[in-house]
């Protein structure tokens, strides 16, 4: 092997390099034996080179070639040749030429992999994580690795362009109220003292600017101990950013160009800035959700004036109750089936939380509904016009508390969107989401809580109201919505002390409680903070959105399953009982 070095990948070879002496190395995708000669695919993480084994090239090498099998590591020298007429694969780029083997090696065995190593698979995901080595061999997955590659590349060389740092902060910290558990390692050295993984570098980040670090920006990992699903894992990467002396404009600008040049760069498509944007409050009621997926229509609508008037009992009773009425119009649905609209679209919205679902078909002969005789042939008509509902289309309402009008039609929406194909996968629409409320009301407890977290600035129009009307105070925070998904989120900091006070005292915390929790921070504040604000993008989902998938698992290496669990490499694991004395812990799981 000493003499045999690798002079080009797999999927380097073309027409151009015909007569060349070539050397690759690679694993065998598949062997074919046509008698004389044997055929063999080897891949590697570039693509495909068939190689020919050939008793009048080398006798002795192609006596040899007969013990090669599938995902057996080869190196192979030889001339690169035309493949002969009528034989090329267009499917290839390497499908007009063949390398014709003088000399090879076979580098290691291998057993028979569970699963063929290409992307027509049909296997269960749990398979696939359990030998994720195999499956990361795959060609849709070594592209999404490089996606993800180019993605990382393309933004650190923006962000040093543009002057930001890229700094480390700290993965032993200390345990902060954001969202969701913190994951907790216990101190050797400081016995019943714990660090908390961060969850994000919110507070670091902050620290950085009050430090004199104007423009700071790092690729890092944080680590949330939540429910998982498909866009979510416990340990996922951020592109966090921080900028001082700025306002919204600066952080939207910055972003929008930061995902011109990833989308430029990871899949070759210009995407047109700036953004818009779109209220938060104006989210909610033409959507119904806060992470709107744009790229289609049927938009919600509240109709609760037009129903305050008929007889139907369910409907006056719920404005009675102060809720409210809106529908969305499913176009060309008036043919849906009574096993449908009774059945399956209200179990659906039964979901969440809605106790119904009333529906409406517009014909060519007029209005047919169990409710229709409720509501007269006025009412009908003055829904109708108000949904833009013509012939052939259905009009679905829920009746409720307007949260759970709004969850129940915006997942509603996005079923039939997708049921009914008219979302453009091949689209992306991109959507600032602004001026969400500061504070969110807590039922349980008669107070206000932080919309995102204490840090965050008022709208400096609302300051009045932080005493008078909290709820209606609007807040400096942002959201980066891409086809319905989160991406970024943000928001510019309060910088000055009295405004941070009176944030505190809104959500009445205790000032034992803001010394214990946020005391070091609150320190820092008071030595000439300048004004700041930033961003984190969830860059797994943005891969996720750039490869064209719909779980981040398949745009991370080793990602864990929705039940925590590494199937790989077996975490989490128990460990010795030394191990648990050396940290003063005991482990009590209970009856």
């Amino acid at each position: 092997m000493a003499e045999m070095k690798r002079t080009h990948y797999c999927g380097e070879l073309r027409l151009q390099d015909t007569g060349k002496t070539a050397v690759l190395m690679g694993w065998v995708q598949r062997r074919r034996d046509h008698g004389g000669l044997i055929f063999v695919d080897l891949r590697d993480r570039t693509g495909i080179t068939q190689v020919v084994f050939s008793p009048e090239t080398n006798a002795e090498v192609h006596r040899e070639a007969h013990q090669v099998r599938n995902e057996f590591v080869l190196g192979v020298k030889g001339k690169v040749r035309p493949r002969p007429e009528g034989t090329a694969n267009p499917n290839l780029p390497t499908g007009d030429i063949e390398l014709v083997v003088e000399q090879f090696e076979i580098l290691n065995t291998a057993q028979t992999p569970p699963f063929p190593i290409e992307d027509r698979l049909e296997v269960a995901e749990e398979v696939r994580l359990k030998y994720r080595i195999l499956d990361l061999r795959r060609p849709r997955m070594q592209h999404n690795l490089k996606i993800r590659h180019k993605a990382m590349f393309a933004t650190r060389k923006y962000m040093d362009e543009q002057g930001f740092l890229e700094i480390e902060t700290p993965v032993l910290a200390n345990s902060t109220p954001e969202g969701a558990r913190d994951f907790l390692i216990p101190s050797r050295l400081n016995p019943g003292k714990f660090y908390a993984m961060p969850q994000s570098p919110q507070q670091f980040k902050q620290l950085l600017m009050m430090s004199g670090v104007d423009k700071y920006f790092q690729i890092v990992k944080c680590y949330r101990d939540e429910d998982l699903r498909a866009d979510r894992q416990l340990e996922f990467t951020q592109i966090d950013i921080e900028m001082s002396f700025i306002d919204q404009n600066d952080i939207f600008e910055n972003m929008e160009e930061l995902m011109q040049r990833i989308f430029r760069e990871t899949i070759g498509m210009e995407i047109k800035i700036p953004f818009p944007r779109l209220p938060y409050s104006e989210a909610i009621a033409r959507y119904g959700i806060d992470k709107p997926d744009t790229r289609f229509g049927i938009e919600l609508c509240n109709v609760s004036d037009i129903v305050a008037e008929s007889d139907f009992k369910v409907f006056t009773r719920v404005l009675a109750e102060g809720g409210q009425i809106k529908g969305i119009v499913a176009p060309g649905c008036s043919n849906f089936p009574r096993r449908v609209l009774d059945e399956e679209l209200p179990s659906f919205v039964a979901n969440y939380k809605a106790r119904g679902l009333a529906w409406i078909k517009v014909t060519d002969a007029g209005f047919e509904s169990p409710i229709a005789k409720f509501l007269g042939d006025e009412i009908l008509q003055k829904l109708a016009n108000r949904m833009g509902a013509k012939a052939g289309d259905l009009m679905l309402f829920v009746a409720d508390k307007p949260k759970i009008v709004a969850d129940a039609l915006a997942q509603l929406r996005l079923k039939l969107g997708k049921e009914l194909g008219l979302i453009d996968k091949n689209r992306f629409n991109f959507l600032w989401v602004v001026d969400f409320p500061l504070f969110q009301w807590n039922e349980d407890e008669g107070r206000f809580d932080s919309e995102h977290h204490p840090f965050t600035a008022p709208n400096y129009e609302d300051l009045p109201l932080l005493k008078e009307d909290p709820g209606k105070v609007r807040s400096q925070s942002y959201d980066l919505v891409i086809n319905g998904y989160e991406i970024a989120s943000g928001s510019i900091r309060i910088h000055q002390w009295d405004i941070q006070e009176k944030v505190f005292e809104t959500l009445k915390l205790k000032p034992e409680d803001i010394k214990s929790r946020f005391g070091y921070f609150l320190e820092a504040l008071q030595f000439g903070t300048p004004p700041h604000g930033g961003v984190a993008v969830g860059f797994d989902r943005l891969v996720m959105l750039l490869t064209g998938d719909e779980s981040i698992r398949e745009v991370i290496a080793f990602p864990k399953t929705q039940k925590g669990t590494c199937l790989l490499t077996g975490a989490p694991s128990e460990v010795m009982e030394e191990q648990l004395r050396e940290l003063a812990i005991k482990v009590d799981l209970g009856e």
